[in-house]
């Protein structure tokens, strides 16, 4: 049913991770009145240069309507 999916640079340490899972989910199931049993969440990291492919992919050629938070940098400022 409900899947989260995290995309960021690489350098958060596991337990910082499993935390933002933890309470990715517990909000998505408060929000959405479902239980956690059919909640997924993956957590993929990516450094700089790969981030570029992401950002297009995933932000900029997104369709404005199912892009609920606008980036408000230039990925380019990254590398």
């Amino acid at each position: 049913m409900p899947h989260i999916s995290v995309k960021m640079l690489q350098g958060r340490s596991e337990e910082q991770k499993k935390r933002l899972a933890a309470a990715l989910v517990k909000t998505l199931t408060q929000e959405l009145g479902c239980s956690d049993h059919y909640v997924t969440c993956t957590v993929e990291d990516y450094d700089a240069r790969e981030w570029q492919g992401v950002f297009k992919s995933e932000i900029a050629d997104k369709p404005a309507d199912k892009v609920y938070k606008k980036a408000e940098y230039d990925p380019k400022s990254l590398l």
